[in-house]
């Protein structure tokens, strides 16, 4: 029964999620981020970089077969780099696209972007 009810609360939220209309570019691409510092940008890709040579790293470990706990050290590592990435990426989105929705004074906009704000944090920036 708590499973049912869980899954009819994530349906809903991603519903409402959709809905949110933010500062973000809506043309007929998809959304598209408004407001991104290039610099911010540039960082973002570099460190993007820096961890797919982190996974290359880890897939020759794999292939040697080196010591478990020290690939799952690197994969920890891994896995901290691209938080990183995403708190970067939920900092420009707060700035710029959250904060004109929240600023919007309109109910379903703002209650939209509250819902996928909870979300986000929720599920991907524990």
């Amino acid at each position: 029964m708590r499973s049912k009810a869980v899954a009819t609360k994530k349906s809903v939220a991603n519903r409402l999620v959709k809905a949110a209309n933010c500062a973000c570019d809506t043309e007929a691409g998809g959304r598209k981020a408004a407001g991104v510092d290039p610099e911010i940008k540039q960082a973002n890709q570099n460190r993007l970089r820096r961890i797919e040579g982190q996974i290359r790293g880890l897939q020759k470990m794999v292939e040697e077969d080196r010591y478990c706990a020290d690939v799952i050290t690197q994969i920890a590592s891994v896995q901290e780099a691209l938080r990183g990435v995403a708190r970067s990426l939920m900092r420009n989105h707060l700035q710029h696209c959250a904060a004109k929705a929240l600023r919007s004074g309109e109910k379903v906009e703002t209650e939209a972007m509250y819902n996928e704000l909870l979300e986000l944090i929720y599920t991907h920036l524990r």
